[in-house]
């Protein structure tokens, strides 16, 4: 019988500290038995010098911090964060309808870059990187904007968008990078990640 390449991880139990179902729904797909248990009150702040690149690798470090501090000897905890970085500006998710149109009106028409940054810590260890992924939107009409956004409702996106979503299957020209990672989860990076326990 062929073996799981991830069996080195059941002597651990996985921690999903994430509130976010793309995340569940990613990390599933993967064959990994977890159990969600969200982090509430991170500080998702970050200095303003640093690096828009860097912005989601010190908040997914911060996330595993105070994740750290509430798990048992035996658990793996993994954390995330995303960011849309478009003209150097980091976009995180939206407050409002009006939040969000603006932030859809940057990205029109424009190519942009989705960084997440991924830890994985348990066992006296931690395990952080960051995956990048190029995504070019072809010009979204005002029309389609504001319909997408009354439709689903981006608030909880960075960047105001799922690219699963309709926005994703009109205005999506090109992506260089990994598909996964734009939906919030890096898959073949957290793979990596996990094989290294």
């Amino acid at each position: 019988m062929a073996k799981n390449p991830l069996e080195n991880l059941d002597r651990f139990r996985v921690v999903l500290a994430s509130a976010s179902p793309r995340r569940s729904e990613l990390l599933s797909m993967l064959g990994v038995k977890f159990e969600v248990r969200p982090l509430s009150g991170v500080d998702e702040s970050f200095p303003a010098d640093l690096p828009p690149r860097e912005v989601p690798l010190h908040i997914a470090r911060k996330k595993s911090a105070a994740a750290m501090e509430l798990i048992a000897d035996d658990e793996l905890v993994i954390t995330a964060d995303t960011v849309v970085i478009v003209g150097g500006k980091v976009l995180g998710k939206p407050s409002d309808p009006e939040e969000a149109r603006l932030m859809l009106g940057e990205l029109s028409g424009k190519t942009h870059t989705v960084v997440t940054g991924v830890s994985v810590c348990g066992a006296g260890r931690q395990e952080t990187a960051a995956a990048f992924t190029d995504v070019t939107f072809a010009a979204l009409t005002y029309e389609e904007i504001d319909f997408y956004i009354e439709r689903y409702r981006p608030f909880d996106k960075a960047g105001a968008y799922g690219i699963q979503e309709w926005i994703g299957c009109v205005g999506v020209r090109n992506i260089d990078g990994s598909f996964y990672n734009v939906m919030g989860l890096p898959l073949h990076l957290l793979y990596t990640l996990l094989r290294r326990f």
